[in-house]
């Protein structure tokens, strides 16, 4: 049997147009998706903010009131996704991670908030999250313990999922700490994802299933699909570049297993936005928009809104990149190309059109250029037998019409990425 006690990782030739748009139909339709949790949630990747990154298991409201895990955290935080505009950007969710429970649960065998730190309980949060027209979110463990050591979830997967839904929780984060073996690692996702659709309240289901498989055996994405609404891949994203290079590299080493799975209903989780904190410059603060972007990823900030800079304000609030995350086809993008330490990735987007993004990959030197036939793109198909673009990112400007054998030609700082956006003239 293989225990597992606490995080096993941190925290060419020119071709007829008529050929072209059939490649691209096989193309979109693709590989059948797996089937998905049919609870009707996550059509789109979810958007909100989440604790962990910026304020972890901060739990010392004496001495630090304004930045411990409490009540008045998390309401905060609601009153300025209201009043900053991040509601209306399409950001919605207010999630609570680890460290909110009291040490014990009650004597009917409840989970139970802290009661110091949320004096009014789960319920009033909630109650105060939804009148601002949001949602609230919160955090479990299939194991014993949750990773900071406060109680999980093993055989009480019925009784906390009635909880969640009775407080009014609208998002469950279900962490894999503390879990004896990997037949009860698998048996206790999926027992919570059913537990959760028993309540008959809609709740979303974010997994850490495959992060805590990988080191062991493979994942069945396809059967994880079946149970949740997104899931997590890769260890916990920390306020560095080092962490977010990681997290990209790992994705596109292991893109032919992870790209088909995901679409509506159900999401790779590449993990938190960092962008606003203290250890991303601005232009890997853009790369990491960007590729969440073309990854589908669940826009899940971690950040303090009230001290977040106006530039990375305007970056996360962008709605031409968060149109290209939220896309209603749901295909994730998938890295096409890599070559003179420049990556080149592409995701196709509804009405035919495509999402490119150029990295630098270099972190030495001043701005590069990177010159590539349009031809290339968005297979073979994107501008055939022309098409617009745009750049996004870092700023947004009109490029203008290309024809098929044309050539793009881009400049980026290190570290930095352009992010196109691919149309079909009018």
């Amino acid at each position: 049997m293989i225990t597992m006690t606490g995080k096993l990782m941190s925290r060419g030739q020119r071709l007829g147009c008529v050929l072209a748009l059939s490649v691209l139909a096989l193309f979109l339709r693709g590989v059948p998706w797996a089937r998905a949790l049919d609870n009707g949630l996550a059509m789109t990747p979810t958007m909100g903010w989440l604790h962990w990154e910026r304020f972890m298991c901060n739990i010392d409201c004496k001495e630090e009131p304004d930045s411990c895990v409490s009540e008045q955290l998390f309401m905060q935080m609601a009153d300025l996704m209201v009043s900053d505009g991040w509601k209306d950007a399409g950001y919605q969710y207010i999630c609570i991670d680890d460290c909110w429970m009291a040490s014990t649960r009650d004597s009917n065998g409840n989970l139970q908030a802290d009661p110091m730190r949320f004096p009014g309980g789960i319920r009033r949060l909630a109650n105060y999250v939804h009148s601002k027209g949001l949602k609230l979110g919160i955090y479990a463990d299939v194991g014993n313990k949750t990773c900071a050591g406060y109680p999980g979830s093993f055989g009480y997967y019925d009784i906390d999922a009635k909880t969640f839904a009775d407080w009014g929780v609208d998002l469950l984060k279900f962490d894999g700490c503390y879990c004896d073996s990997l037949e009860h690692l698998a048996d206790g996702y999926k027992q919570m994802s059913l537990a959760l659709n028993r309540t008959s309240r809609s709740i979303v289901y974010s997994c850490e299933w495959p992060l805590y498989m990988w080191p062991f055996r493979k994942p069945n994405y396809t059967e994880i699909r079946q149970y949740c609404n997104h899931w997590r891949n890769f260890g916990d994203i920390f306020d560095s570049w080092q962490s977010v290079k990681s997290i990209l590299d790992w994705s596109s080493s292991n893109q032919d297993t992870i790209v088909d799975v995901a679409g509506p209903g159900g999401w790779n989780d590449p993990d938190m936005l960092v962008i606003g904190n203290y250890g991303l410059s601005w232009d890997q603060q853009v790369t990491q928009m960007a590729l969440w972007a073309i990854m589908a990823a669940p826009l899940l900030m971690s950040n303090d809104l009230r001290h977040i800079s106006p530039q990375a304000k305007v970056l996360l609030q962008n709605k031409y990149v968060i149109a290209i995350n939220q896309d209603p086809l749901g295909k994730q993008g998938y890295r096409l190309r890599k070559e003179d330490n420049f990556e080149v990735w592409e995701r196709p987007l509804s009405s035919l059109a495509w999402a490119v993004a150029i990295r630098n990959l270099l972190e030495i030197g001043g701005p590069r250029s990177h010159t590539i036939s349009v031809v290339f793109l968005g297979r073979s198909v994107a501008c055939n037998p022309a098409c617009l673009i745009t750049q996004l990112l870092p700023v947004k400007k009109e490029l203008g019409l290309f024809e098929w054998t044309s050539t793009l030609k881009t400049r980026i700082n290190p570290t930095g990425t352009v992010l196109l956006q691919i149309k079909k003239p009018s």
